[in-house]
């Protein structure tokens, strides 16, 4: 399996604390979960790959550009229709008209939301806005999708509907890396678990392996902490 991203001493400082530290992975999973303890580097982590934060040392090596859409554990509504903000997402990229509309409709539809397209974005729940975020990410035809704790303030509910979400724009060809503190839902959406600790990379191991047999006591530690 080739990777799809090479990072080689990613390192970010920021008001003189290293936040990540000497990251060198080879990703090349489909479905990759990155988990640690609060504070660990995580969100950072993901920032940089998706191109939002630039690193203080080392660099990423992107064998072929991969087009990405990220997804925050909090979505940013625009003061709009939840359709609008779908299409905002694909003008950015150029698309506009009739093209950009049917192409937010159909990811509306994807997750469940055709019936709210002309709603207020702002006056939907929290998992609905969650789900018009996933839509606003699915109508770009990711190949790579990011997401940063996207079920942390979900109910069981809403999680499992952005759990469906995911798996299926995940079978639609894409690549998933994703934050979560649920081990439960690490377990059920990950290929492989990257662990990282005070900003540095522990563990990059297969998830079940990780979950059965893990080889450092920091990631025991972890699992036993965060194991109801």
């Amino acid at each position: 399996m080739s990777a799809w991203l090479t990072t080689s001493g990613l390192g970010l400082v920021e008001g003189g604390t290293r936040i990540v530290e000497d990251v060198s992975l080879e990703f090349a999973a489909a479905r990759s979960v990155v988990l640690g303890p609060n504070g660990a580097g995580k969100s950072t982590l993901l920032r940089l790959i998706h191109g939002l934060l630039h690193p203080s040392a080392g660099q990423l090596r992107w064998p072929h550009p991969l087009t990405q859409a990220m997804v925050f554990q909090r979505p940013i509504m625009l003061r709009t229709t939840a359709l609008a903000n779908v299409m905002y997402g694909l003008g950015l990229q150029g698309h506009r008209g009739a093209e950009a509309e049917r192409r937010a409709r159909a990811a509306l539809e994807h997750v469940g939301l055709a019936h709210l397209a002309q709603r207020p974005a702002r006056l939907l729940s929290g998992g609905e806005q969650q789900r018009v975020a996933l839509a606003r990410a699915w109508a770009l035809e990711p190949e790579l999708l990011i997401l940063d704790e996207p079920t942390a303030s979900l109910d069981p509910a809403s999680t499992r509907e952005v759990e469906r979400i995911v798996g299926e724009i995940a079978a639609a060809g894409a690549r998933i890396l994703m934050t979560t503190h649920n081990l439960g839902q690490a377990r059920r959406m990950a290929d492989e678990i990257i662990f990282i600790d005070h900003g540095r990379i522990v563990e990059q191991t297969p998830a079940g392996r990780f979950f059965s047999q893990p080889q450092t006591e920091a990631a025991q530690r972890f699992l036993k902490e965060e194991t109801p």
